[in-house]
């Protein structure tokens, strides 16, 4: 059994696989999954996960797409067990992520299978050659990716590192899906290797640098994730844990992806653990038996029982037979999985086959090109040394000159100084020589040294004896003397008692001196021993050193032979090679004096020919200089018309500019444009800036003609900002009052016009380019004024009278659109009496729509007024309203500008459609008059936003009601196009008025006038 995944488990897993081909999809296992404990039991749900990714792997193709539908089941089932902090409620979360992820991946990628197995070209084919598929698919296996780290960084973290968890059950319970992740990641990090350099070949680093991290930190992680499980008992026998390498592969080499190896996980065949009784059974059937022959035997002939009664229940051997039999399935499906997993290696390895085959070609590839490109090098070299030949022979032939020299002195150098070290070497013989008669010397010397000790130290034993013998008879002497000083000492104590007074003293003084007596020859006696003693070891020493000096003396005559003998060969040797050196220096300086020659030779006819090509390149210098003073002239005129016409296009361009924006005075729709004094003020200020901007730069491109692009830069700005500023200044003159306004034309007039001298000044490079610059600019300053003095100011209105002004203009406003209201349903009543079929279609459309959008109007106006009520209310504290206007006259003149502009819209917008109906106008003039009712209604807007609260339930309203107007706006527009192509289609004749007879009469009518313009269109 293994010895992680029970065998229970494992049949399971198979039974779902096998019956995910019966059923050919997983529908079936969806359905009986769903009646599973997976939101009850934790441990239930976590298997029912493992058993889902192992179905999508190995289980049918079409298990993935039959899940596609179960996602949001997933994704509740993670979020079901997400809130539980503790166990495998973090687990699950992250395994619902990852299963859902995979499932998008395969619903996005629908050619990969489940078990993400695929050739070089199946993975070719995924994307194609399209860089944006490959963008998008490298996202999408780093986001499968993450996933999977993600899953595998919860289970360890719920792991307790420091004990054995791998070897117990609950650890592989928690370990047990890992396997399936390392098999989906190895496939994926090659996907990605390869993706990304696909990417970095077609795409710039800089876009790819956030592929780059997040593949970076995929495989720290997925690095880490390797280690981990390598290092477990439990991964062992499961699978063989793949390594990455020590450095991640560095995408912007595209070298280094020949250095990428696949990393390949490896999954041992699985064997079920069998039965306990697996061998008894064994012996228990005879399988050689038919099963009728074994059971006639156990029950005789089936034919005689008669009815026998079995009571509904199975016999033992049935159900053995029966287990027999499932096990052999189970044999044939391992059999089976084995052979699909041995195809799949076998594909793997082909794989990897065909890629390094493919390899092998690319450098074949490389290495032809290599050759190819050394044969043209070496072409290239032999023809560059044909071309130098004449050039290089003399530096040559110095050279070898210089060399053979050198090598002449080098020998001359080593032959001088082998004879001085063979002179050396007779010196150190005869040095060697003498010191050996010295030191042979010295030994006799010592010789004689020994001889004169050994004679020493026999004089000094006689002298020894001789001193013992005197000492031995001083001894005895003494002895005779103490035995008679013994004698006198009895003597005297006999006498003792005679004469104690008389003889004590004699008696005493002599045994005085005879005690000194003994003493004295005692320490004599003493010091002769010692004498003795130092003698005899003198003598010792003497003899060692006699015996150490003679082995010296020995081994020295030895070494000064072997030395003699040593340099008497050397210097053999060295005579011979001298010699020997010697015959080959002459040899080699005969050689070298006769290529001297030659080579002088030879200098001399090269210097001849350096002479004379040198003659000749002089002469085509001197024609290659010539030719390009030509050129640069050339070049020089060409540049300078290059120069001419870009200014020219660009003065061209300016003009074309300037001219349109003067044309538009004559333009009857632009007369419905208007304008702000102020913005013609920030319109016009840029004008002088590019002028002052121009003239820096012609007066630098006058200096030095390289600085062309500043200066073209400075044309087209002015020619732009000129243009936008007559726009403006003659849509402002459109707002003003008739001899102001009028004025302002003339103004942006005359500005057009210098502007244009200005430009016609640069293009003929005129001096007088700063004149007209300095007269362009004082023509800007005009309108400048013009505009400032248009400005309006809150002086010229009384401050009694601004808080009235303001609600009588927003009040006449709204009666202007009431008034137009009813004058519209006036027209569409007499429109409806005039005119009828296509014409009365189309006018009743266009005046329903100006109806709703007067009403539309309305409404905003009502919205806008109490808007401002309550911005008043809000903004004014303690102060009255008209206070609060003065103070904010800025934004008061905005809204009565807005004001004024929609009642003056919603009447002109009246005299257009009444001007349409009647037949005297145009769409396009309605449509133009519905855009500025749209635009001064955004501005009404604009300017009571400016004030209002934030959270202004009435701001809302008033916005709701803008909304309402643009939609009545373009309800307007749409209806004019629509008119405008009935009319055209139906314009041509209009039968609703006539009678039959009319009508027929009409018909006669045309088809003769049409006979008579091509009489030839007529058939027999």
């Amino acid at each position: 059994m293994l010895p992680s995944i029970p065998w229970l488990f494992l049949n399971i897993c198979q039974d779902a696989i096998l019956g995910t081909f019966q059923d050919n999809g997983g529908s079936m296992f969806w359905t009986i999954a769903s009646k599973m404990p997976v939101q009850a039991n934790p441990i239930v749900c976590w298997k029912f996960l493992q058993v889902i990714h192992k179905l999508m792997r190995d289980g049918h193709p079409n298990v993935v797409p039959d899940s596609y539908k179960y996602c949001s089941q997933l994704k509740d089932l993670g979020k079901l067990w997400g809130h539980l902090k503790e166990g495998y409620g973090k687990l699950i979360a992250s395994y619902c992520t990852l299963l859902i992820q995979k499932l998008k991946f395969h619903r996005k990628f629908p050619r990969i299978p489940g078990n993400l197995m695929l050739t070089d070209e199946q993975y070719y084919k995924i994307c194609g050659s399209n860089v944006d598929n490959y963008f998008e698919f490298s996202i999408d296996m780093l986001d499968y990716m993450e996933e999977i780290l993600n899953l595998q960084q919860a289970v360890f973290g719920s792991l307790d590192m420091s004990r054995a968890n791998s070897m117990t059950n609950a650890g592989q319970c928690r370990l047990a899906p890992l396997i399936l992740c390392i098999l989906d990641s190895c496939q994926l990090y090659d996907y990605l290797v390869r993706s990304l350099f696909n990417l970095h070949s077609s795409l710039p680093p800089d876009t790819l640098s956030g592929h780059r991290e997040r593949f970076l930190q995929c495989y720290r992680r997925l690095k880490e994730f390797y280690v981990k499980c390598g290092n477990l008992q439990y991964f062992k026998h499961l699978v063989q844990v793949p390594s990455l390498p020590d450095d991640p592969p560095n995408f912007l080499v595209a070298s280094d992806f020949s250095k990428h190896v696949k990393p390949v996980a490896v999954v041992p065949e699985e064997e079920p653990e069998p039965d306990a009784d697996n061998d008894s059974v064994e012996n228990l059937i005879d399988t050689t038996v038919p099963d009728e022959t074994q059971f006639n035997q156990a029950f005789g002939d089936s034919g005689a029982m008669g009815a026998f009664n079995f009571n509904g229940r199975q016999d033992d051997r049935d159900l053995l037979i029966e287990q027999l039999r499932a096990e052999i399935e189970q044999l044939k499906f391992e059999l089976e999985r084995v052979k699909v997993e041995d195809q799949r290696q076998i594909s793997a390895l082909t794989d990897e086959v065909n890629k390094l085959k493919k390899i092998l070609s690319e450098l074949r590839l490389s290495a032809d090109k290599s050759l190819k490109e050394n044969e043209m090098l070496k072409k290239d070299l032999e023809v560059a040394k044909a071309e130098a030949d004449a050039a290089s022979k003399l530096p040559e032939a110095e050279k070898s000159a210089k060399a053979n020299q050198e090598k002449f002195q080098k020998m001359k150098d080593i032959y001088s100084k082998l004879r001085e070290e063979h002179v050396q070497l007779l010196r150190s013989h005869a040095d060697l020589s003498k010191q050996l008669a010295t030191e042979k010397k010295v030994l006799e010397e010592k010789e004689q040294i020994i001889k004169e000790t050994e004679s020493e130290m026999r004089r000094m034993e006689e002298e020894q004896r001789v001193m013992h013998n005197n000492l031995q008879k001083s001894a005895d002497d003494i002895s005779v003397q103490l035995a008679q000083v013994s004698g006198v000492k009895s003597q005297l104590e006999e006498q003792k008692k005679a004469s104690e007074l008389d003889g004590f003293y004699t008696g005493w003084q002599r045994s005085k001196d005879l005690e000194s007596q003994v003493e004295s020859l005692s320490e004599t006696k003493s010091h002769l021993e010692t004498d003795l003693e130092q003698t005899r070891g003198e003598v010792a020493d003497l003899k060692s050193q006699l015996e150490s000096t003679q082995t010296q003396a020995a081994e020295a005559e030895e070494q000064r032979t072997v030395e003699i003998s040593e340099l008497q060969t050397q210097l053999d040797k060295t005579k011979q090679e001298k010699q020997s050196l010697e015959d080959s220096l002459r040899k080699e300086l005969a050689d070298t004096q006769d290529k001297l020659a030659r080579t002088l030779a030879e200098k001399q006819s090269v210097e001849s020919d350096l002479a004379g090509q040198l003659d000749s390149l002089t002469e085509q210098l001197g024609q290659i200089s010539a030719n390009k003073e030509q050129s640069e002239k050339r070049l020089t005129g060409q540049i300078d018309d290059l120069h001419k016409n870009l200014i020219s296009r660009t003065v061209a361009e300016g003009r074309a500019i300037i001219n349109d924006a003067l044309e538009q005075t004559e333009n009857p729709t632009y007369t419905e444009v208007k304008c702000t004094a102020e913005f013609l003020i920030q319109r016009a200020k840029p004008v002088l800036n590019t002028l002052e901007k121009l003239r820096g730069t012609h007066s630098v491109y006058s200096m030095d003609r390289k600085d062309l692009q500043d200066f073209v830069a400075a044309i087209s700005e002015l020619s732009h900002h000129m243009g936008d500023c007559l726009l403006h200044g003659f849509a402002t003159a459109h707002a003003a009052q008739i001899e102001p306004g009028e004025e302002l034309t003339n103004a942006c007039r005359d500005t057009g016009s210098t502007g244009l001298s200005l430009l016609d000044a640069i293009e003929g490079n005129s001096a007088g380019v700063p004149g007209e610059i300095d007269a362009t600019a004082e023509k800007v300053k005009v309108i400048l004024k013009l505009a400032d003095a248009l400005v309006p100011r809150m002086e010229d209105v009384k401050v009694k009278e601004i808080g009235d002004l303001v609600e009588n203009e927003m009040q006449s406003t709204t009666s202007a659109i009431e008034a137009a209201a009813e004058k519209i349903q006036a027209m569409l009543q007499k429109t409806r009496e005039d005119n009828t079929g296509a014409q009365l279609e189309v006018n009743e459309r266009i005046l329903d729509s100006c109806t709703e959008l007067m009403k539309a109007i309305k409404v905003l106006l009502e919205k806008s007024r109490d808007l401002q009520k309550e911005i008043v209310v809000q903004g004014r504290g303690t102060t009255s309203a008209k206070e609060f206007y003065k103070k904010n006259h800025r934004w008061t003149e905005g809204l009565l500008s807005a004001a004024k502009a929609v009642g003056w819209g919603a009447t002109t917008l009246l005299d257009t459609a009444d001007r349409v109906v009647q037949g005297n106008g145009k769409f396009e003039e309605l449509m133009a008059c519905a855009h500025e009712i749209a635009a001064s209604t955004t501005q009404l807007v604009v300017a009571s936003k400016v004030k209002a609260a934030r959270d202004s339930k009435l701001m809302s309203e008033l916005s709701s009601a803008s909304k309402q107007v643009n939609s009545c706006t373009g309800t307007v527009v749409a209806s004019a196009k629509s008119g405008a192509e009935v009319v055209e289609d139906a314009g041509l004749m209009d039968f609703s008025h006539m009678s039959l007879h009319q009508t027929k009469q009409k018909e006669m009518q045309t088809q003769d006038e049409g006979e008579e313009q091509d009489p030839h269109g007529v058939t027999s």
